[in-house]
């Protein structure tokens, strides 16, 4: 018997509420009441329990998107936390750290700014709901609705479901969102979008690559570090065969922002990206900026990095795909926030032209890359079509090639590189230790609790909650290739890459080995596991809406 649910019918639907997907419903917004055509409903629907509960980035604003669409963003209020005043590049040795005598152009900050994304997200929030914007929060996009090869909405997550898939006493089914054109703008790894991009075969030219930013905000004593003050580093704590580096952002208030990033396609399997951003917080240059400060949040986040030629086919019949889902970033400059917002605003000018014509197909939607070819975002991303496939050979040879791109307009001396999937490229742990195989457990950073935390204490800085019985929203799809295979092969390496703490390989009964233990409440979202898994076997699937950390300044 097919179970009743709730039909809500609007015009367009934004599904996550990300820079792409607000910017996008508050232009469409604005070229509809130009139209006279205000009747029209827009809605946006956000699995986090409040706006910018999930925004987490770096993050330096390229403002060019925001001026596009409010000319007046400073004086209308726009939460910017300081102009980028210094820029500073540096790569750093054990204990050592030499200073780029030119910063690279690209890493040129001038004219931008410092802000916190979860403070952006909920000013354009704001923005969009006084024109009239649905704006929905804790409302996970869990199921496409299709008819036939069509997208005709969304269906959200049911609540009240306990972890065995019984319905509790707050049971809600959730709600059929249905709508002429549905924009995915879920950020890295959409569930939705993955669903889409598999099933209609829509990978672009490379399959995506992904990196996961790790990140803190501190409050450091007055005097330790300026206000718009931006560091980038490369090194230390990464062997060169490793593509990453870290950021320091001076922020209003005595805030520092601070992270790592580190490539997800890297050959160690017991590389651990959260104990790679605690060792990079002992480094002498760190240490001495957060000296006698107090982390207040902490977050972890995927960045897709592939560039242009990782773009997949971004429209089909009754569906668009922006923002980091669809790989509009530039990995090269570190940002993607304006690229988001301009990939939501060229999708709205593209849903308008089909709504004047009643004509939701995928050949009148396929004009969206239209736009895109023929806006900046092309230009910009043009220039790094090849930028992270060489950093597969080391640091020294992505440099290389990097140079060369750049006086040849992205060329470089391949076109196109060609490049395989980020968890490829680990390497199983007789091939990469050889017979010297240490214990991973015992060259991780040791928490002081002032310089270094665990992954939980972090967990605890990042404000996550979940409901705790309800079904487990990391889906193992073979748990005996956990127990049996992966074990010998790769160490399990998902105890490793997750920056949470979510996977423990545990003997919960003496003399019967360890089995994988998923502590699903600590996730932070941050879709690693789906991603550098070496099998493929573990799908992140949206939990019950709300769930999830609450960033705070990030």
């Amino acid at each position: 018997m097919t179970e009743e649910r709730e039909i809500l019918e609007v015009d367009v639907l934004f599904v996550g509420a990300g820079p792409a997907s607000l910017a996008g419903a508050l232009h469409l917004s604005d070229l509809l009441n130009k139209k006279g055509k205000a009747d029209l409903t827009i809605a946006v629907i956000e699995k986090g329990r409040e706006m910018g509960a999930h925004g987490i980035s770096g993050a330096v604003l390229d403002p060019r998107a925001l001026r596009e669409l409010i000319p007046d963003f400073a004086e209308a209020g726009a939460p910017l936390e300081s102009p980028a005043k210094e820029d500073h590049v540096y790569f750093l040795t054990g204990e050592k750290s030499f200073k780029f005598p030119v910063n690279p152009p690209f890493l040129n900050n001038h004219g931008n700014y410092i802000v916190s994304l979860g403070k952006l997200v909920q000013w354009l929030a704001k923005r969009a709901e006084d024109k009239g914007v649905h704006v929905f929060t804790g409302f996970p996009g869990a199921e496409l609705l299709m008819e036939g090869d069509s997208v005709v909405g969304v269906r959200t997550g049911d609540k009240g479901i306990d972890r065995n898939g019984n319905k509790k006493n707050n049971y809600e089914p959730g709600i059929d969102i249905r709508a002429k054109v549905t924009v995915l703008g879920e950020g890295p790894r959409g569930t939705l979008t993955k669903q889409i991009v598999r099933k209609w075969n829509l990978q672009g030219l490379n399959p995506q690559v992904y990196s996961v930013g790790v990140k803190e905000v501190w409050e450091v004593p007055e005097g330790n570090y300026a206000t718009g003050r931006v560091i980038h580093t490369m090194g230390f704590p990464l062997k060169s065969e490793t593509f990453g580096g870290g950021f320091i952002y001076g922020m209003a208030g005595n805030l520092v922002s601070v992270g790592f990033v580190v490539g997800l396609d890297y050959k160690n399997p017991f590389l651990d990206p959260h104990n790679e951003f605690q060792r990079y917080k002992t480094h002498p240059l760190v240490a001495g900026i957060l000296k006698g400060g107090k982390v207040q949040s902490y977050g972890a986040k995927a960045i897709p990095e592939g560039g242009w030629y990782s773009i997949p086919k971004s429209y089909g019949n009754g569906f668009l795909i922006i923002g980091d889902s669809a790989s509009f970033l530039n990995g090269q400059r570190l940002k993607g926030i304006h690229l988001g917002m301009k990939s939501g605003m060229l999708a709205a000018e593209t849903i308008l032209e089909a709504l004047e014509k009643e004509d939701y197909s995928e050949k009148m939607l396929q004009s969206f890359r239209e736009k895109v070819e023929n806006s900046w975002i092309k230009e910009e991303l043009w220039k790094v079509r090849n930028f992270h496939q060489p950093y597969d050979k080391g640091l020294w040879i992505g440099m290389f090639h990097t140079g060369l791109q750049f006086l040849t307009g992205g060329r470089g001396l391949v076109d196109p590189w060609k490049a395989g999937t980020g968890h490829e490229r680990m390497e199983k742990i007789e091939d990469y230790f050889g017979s010297a195989v240490p214990d991973p457990f015992a060259i991780k950073v040791k928490e002081d609790k002032q310089l270094t935390f665990t992954k939980l204490s972090d967990v605890y800085y990042s404000g996550t909650m979940h409901e705790e019985n309800q079904p487990v929203h990391l889906k193992v799809l073979d748990l005996n290739i956990c127990h049996d295979r992966c074990v010998h092969e790769y160490g399990n390496p998902c105890q490793h890459f997750c920056p949470a703490n979510v996977y423990e390989m545990v003997e919960e009964k003496p003399g019967e080995g360890k089995r994988l233990r998923i502590n699903a409440s600590n996730c932070v979202h941050c879709k690693t596991c789906d991603i550098m898994d070496p099998y493929q076997i573990i799908d992140w699937v949206t939990p019950e809406g709300g769930g999830g950390p609450n960033y705070k300044n990030l």
